[in-house]
């Protein structure tokens, strides 16, 4: 098989489990919204699961495995102690893990402070302190599964990496139907479910590893001079973790101040999750492992195909995705959360920082698509001080315009943070040669996907207008969003045709192949 169909079966294996995944993950949002609104102990759960969450960005897909799959990669092309040490890496990773919970256990009223300052004046700070306690251990658990599939997905297996966030929502959905059902705490069912999840997660992709030749028993923890340059290239990567988790503490804390927007940002932000998690995420996860072994080859006309069909394909994607966030939110949130204890008021609040989400997608998705281009490098070191100015650019809006724009002025940060974290990116990238340059391919067929989105966008907006009634009404909302959205993407595919923008040809071509 050659290398770009190879990637392009990558992209479509972790899309397509990742699509499942963030469908059963607004299932769970959808329920959630609907036996809790947007009340305490909604905001109090969000807010505790957000805790594992966010420190994940650190030990998990973020700079531990930013840092390892690199090396790994390199070491999988070589031939040469791969099976060591990644068992190594994960000994450490647990170690250091352990403590860690059992720290945060100590001080999780002050973590959930730090994330929400506005519970400091009622009980909201009580429940979610109690339910932080017991789903911070996910964090242990999900770590390790993300550096076991950071092992799978560098050796070219995919499947049970991109499933296992499926059994999270599965989970989820089965917990807090039955607890609705047969009488108990929703908020400590949902609480309990999080560290169960976690260790469902990490049991799949463990035996999967194993099946792969990658058995991973800890043993006892050492320092090697291979864990001390992982260590080395891990920090700076850490470190710009560390600021893009205090941008979503500037915004969690906005939003804590005004009652219900806790809520409302989450529902947002998990829809606008969705392309971001089908499209970049599979991208960056594939296209890394990817970078790094063309690299090690020296293959760097490889490299600039790699990367330039990550990007032609992301934002083929995504843009038509971030046009119709901004034109149609509300029917999308009114049709998908409007019911039970999430009302019209939720459902408009909500829409409008989707909207704002949507400004900022293609952002999140450049970031995904050029990041790989720095931790092939195994240079962490400029994307930390990008995130460094990103952050002043997110705390500055936040927090400027929050007197002005009330919550939205977190979602605006947030989307105009990641704008500018895409361009430095971009801007730094240029320096590194072939492998960090579009080719001409993707240069005249940009444009072309930016119209086809625009116009797009503009019969999205009229048949909306056509379909008022119809998406207000509760016998047939469902089929007149279905009408809307489908309408709105079969549009852009036969505009995106005649126009040049893609063929749809080539990419049915490399998945059958």
């Amino acid at each position: 098989m050659s290398k770009p169909i190879r990637l392009m079966r990558g992209f479509a294996t972790v899309g397509l489990w990742t699509l499942l995944s963030r469908i059963l993950g607004f299932v769970r949002d959808v329920l959630i919204a609907g036996f809790l609104g947007s009340g305490p102990v909604a905001e109090a759960f969000l807010i505790a699961f957000s805790l594992p969450n966010m420190f994940r960005r650190f030990f998990a897909e973020g700079a531990f495995n930013m840092a390892f799959v690199p090396m790994f990669s390199k070491k999988v092309e070589a031939g040469e102690g791969s099976h060591e040490f990644a068992r190594d890496a994960f000994t450490g990773l647990a170690t250091i893990l352990i403590f860690f919970t059992a720290l945060a256990q100590l001080f999780m009223p002050a973590l959930v402070l730090l994330m929400a300052s506005g519970f400091a004046a009622d009980d909201r700070l009580d429940l979610a302190t109690l339910f932080g306690r017991i789903a911070f251990p996910y964090i242990l658990f999900i770590s390790l599964a993300a550096l076991l599939s950071g092992v799978l997905n560098a050796t070219g297996r995919f499947v049970a990496a991109a499933a296992a966030p499926v059994l999270l929502n599965v989970l989820f959905i089965a917990a807090v139907t039955g607890a609705y059902y047969l009488g108990f705490d929703l908020g400590l069912t949902l609480a309990w479910t999080v560290p169960v999840a976690g260790i469902a997660q990490l049991a799949l992709v463990w035996v999967a590893a194993s099946r792969a030749g990658y058995r991973l028993i800890p043993t006892r923890p050492r320092w090697t001079p291979e864990l001390k340059r992982l260590a080395i290239i891990a920090a700076p990567a850490a470190l710009a973790g560390g600021v893009v988790q205090i941008n979503l503490l500037v915004g969690r804390n906005v939003a804590s101040w005004t009652e219900g927007a806790i809520a409302w940002v989450n529902y947002a932000d998990r829809l606008y999750q969705l392309p971001l998690g089908v499209v970049a995420i599979a991208i960056g996860v594939v296209l890394l492992p990817e970078l790094s072994r063309r690299l090690q080859a020296g293959d760097e006309a490889g490299g600039q195909e790699a990367l330039s069909r990550a990007g032609e394909v992301a934002l083929a994607l995504t843009l038509p995705c971030a046009l119709a966030l901004m034109v149609v939110p509300l029917p999308i949130i009114s049709v998908l959360f409007e019911r039970g204890a999430f009302t019209s008021d939720d459902a408009a609040a909500t829409a409008l920082a989707v909207a704002v989400y949507g400004l900022g997608l293609p952002a999140f998705v450049l970031q995904k698509i050029y990041q790989p281009i720095f931790f092939a490098r195994e240079d962490t070191k400029r994307p930390f001080y990008f995130a460094v100015v990103a952050m002043v650019v997110n705390a500055v809006i936040a927090v400027g315009l929050w007197p002005y724009l009330d919550y939205l002025a977190a979602a605006l940060a947030t989307s105009l943070a990641g704008w500018t974290m895409a361009w430095l990116l971009w801007r730094a990238a240029r320096k590194f040669g072939t492998a960090a340059h579009m080719d001409a391919r993707f240069k005249k067929r940009i444009p072309r996907i930016v119209v086809a989105s625009l116009l797009m966008g503009g019969m999205l907006y009229l048949l909306q207008v056509f379909l008022l009634q119809a998406l207000g009404s509760p016998g047939v909302r469902y089929p007149a969003l279905a009408i809307l959205l489908i309408g709105g993407g079969m549009f852009y595919v036969i505009i995106g045709k005649a126009i040049g923008a893609f063929q749809p040809s080539e990419i049915k071509a490399a998945l059958r192949r």
